[in-house]
């Protein structure tokens, strides 16, 4: 089980799972993250992190009003990380954003189940792991 002081960055896609089915390896990562270590995000990342959740696609997994509520629930829990080196690595330029944020808090790991990303694994000093990866450290 991973340290308490593991810094970690977890993708959007991770988050949405876990948020859909409480109960998967996601949603295990998620929780073994906010107990065992520290949760780093940018402002990018959380903002992607909140419009996607707020699509009408996940009307039918979660009520609106709990994925309203999780911005407040995960304030506390997440250390925001400034963005003063830009990394372009990642083949899609859309993830770059989950890299420069774990170059930029100096993150021990980022767990994603993006192809992409995974790819890239170790990236500057981090691993780019999955949940399931994770949750076996």
């Amino acid at each position: 089980m991973p340290t308490a002081r593991d810094r970690v960055v977890i993708d959007t896609n991770v988050f949405n799972s876990g948020l859909l089915s409480t109960t998967s390896r996601p949603a295990g990562c998620i929780e073994a993250v906010v107990v065992n270590g520290q949760l780093l995000a940018t402002e990018a990342t959380l903002k992607e992190l909140f419009e996607r959740l707020l699509s009408p696609k996940f009307d039918a997994y979660v009520t609106r009003a709990r994925r309203e509520d999780l911005p407040s629930r995960l304030a506390p829990l997440v250390e925001i990380v400034e963005i003063v080196q830009q990394v372009r690595a990642c083949r899609d330029p859309h993830d770059d954003k989950f890299l420069e944020a774990a170059v930029n808090g100096r993150a021990d790991m980022l767990v994603t189940g993006d192809k992409d990303l995974l790819e890239l694994h170790p990236f500057r000093g981090f691993a780019i792991v999955g949940p399931a990866e994770y949750l076996r450290r």
